[in-house]
């Protein structure tokens, strides 16, 4: 009976043990699964993204037919924007007058120029680009850019490329092929859209940077709208101020460059008219159709006196020597022109020559 009743504890022992094996092996089995399913950094499901560049998820920004190219609305920006008046006023007068040309509205490029301090960037120029289209797809003319921008260079020369912009709404995915283009010219360039057809009353600009996400396990570039602020200088102010307040003849209202410019032409009109009668007065005495009047002659002999006198050789000399200059420096940008021009001439013929020897020198050594 003894032994009857070790014999069933050994054999309760061993069904535990061999239970409790069981479960470890299970436990150990179903930890090894987990942990080929999921490394230490697990990639984000297809429907979701995870930020690297932009400091924010946009797990819910991208949608997962990847038609959108704006990044999450919790992706922050890395850098602030100043923007100058006149680059409005150029995209504008860009975009109207290729419009009055084509008769319909069409997409205008063009390249942002100004200065970069830190993370702040003031975005203070800008002109126009040369674009082809090919397979539906814009390309930029790089020999176009090149040159404008050496012509830039040369009056602004503290300014340096930014970013590019363009018309139209919300941005698309032609608008990322090419922000892609303008990557190759710059490491971080910015993207300003000018939307003239909106009807809202709020300035319709908007400017975005680049972030390279996670989309479906592969890197995909992607926008976040930047927060900009307007900074104007006296000029701008003024030119601002003209084309705000300049309106038709039906209304009285007008802009203050305007009432400086009428009120310097009424007086320089009122000037004129009193000139001209004093002359036809002198004139109908010298033919006798009205008494002479010492004392008007008199009054008229000092006005006379007290303008400038511009028959003296002094006045000829400088007057001769400012026309020189200017005739000087005319012929000196024509010239530098014409150089310009021989010298992409020249460039492009050694070129070709070049290419001909070469296709001479290897048909030589296998014919």
């Amino acid at each position: 009976m003894a032994s009857m009743e070790v014999d069933e504890d050994v054999a309760a022992e061993a069904t535990s043990s061999s239970q409790s094996v069981a479960v470890e092996s299970s436990s150990q089995a179903a930890s090894g699964i987990v942990n080929v399913a999921a490394p230490t950094s697990p990639l984000p499901p297809p429907s979701q993204s995870s930020s690297v560049v932009g400091g924010g998820s946009s797990s819910d920004g991208v949608s997962a037919g990847g038609d959108s190219v704006m990044a999450s609305a919790g992706t922050v920006g890395s850098v602030s924007v100043s923007l100058h008046p006149l680059v409005i006023l150029n995209i504008s007068e860009h975009w109207t007058r290729q419009r009055a040309q084509e008769g319909k509205p069409v997409q205008v490029l063009g390249a942002l120029i100004g200065k970069q301090a830190g993370r702040h960037i003031e975005i203070m120029n800008s002109f126009e680009l040369s674009d082809d289209e090919l397979d539906g797809n814009i390309i930029i003319n790089r020999e176009y850019y090149t040159l404008k921008e050496e012509q830039y260079k040369q009056v602004f020369s503290d300014m340096d490329l930014l970013g590019w912009y363009t018309t139209g709404d919300t941005p698309g995915p032609p608008d990322l092929l090419v922000h892609k283009q303008i990557y190759d010219l710059l490491d971080s360039p910015i993207f300003l859209k000018l939307n003239p057809m909106a009807r809202h009353t709020d300035l319709p600009v908007s400017i975005f940077e680049s972030v390279l996400d996670l989309v479906n396990g592969a890197p995909t570039m992607l926008l976040v709208e930047l927060q900009y602020t307007i900074a104007t200088e006296e000029a701008e102010r003024i030119g601002v101020d003209h084309v705000a307040r300049m309106s038709s003849h039906d209304t009285q209202e007008s802009s203050l460059v305007a009432e400086n410019l009428q009120a310097q032409y009424s007086a320089i009109k009122m000037l004129a008219s009193r000139v001209r009668l004093i002359a036809e007065y002198v004139r109908a005495s010298q033919r006798g159709e009205v008494d002479f009047n010492h004392e008007i002659l008199r009054q008229v002999n000092a006005l006379a006196h007290r303008l400038p006198v511009l028959n003296s050789d002094k006045f000829r000399g400088e007057f001769y020597n400012q026309c020189n200059d200017v005739a000087l420096m005319s012929y000196l940008g024509t010239i530098t022109k014409c150089c310009n021009t021989m010298n992409r001439f020249i460039n492009r013929f050694n070129l070709l020559h070049e290419r001909l020897a070469m296709g001479r020198r290897m048909r030589g050594l296998f014919f």
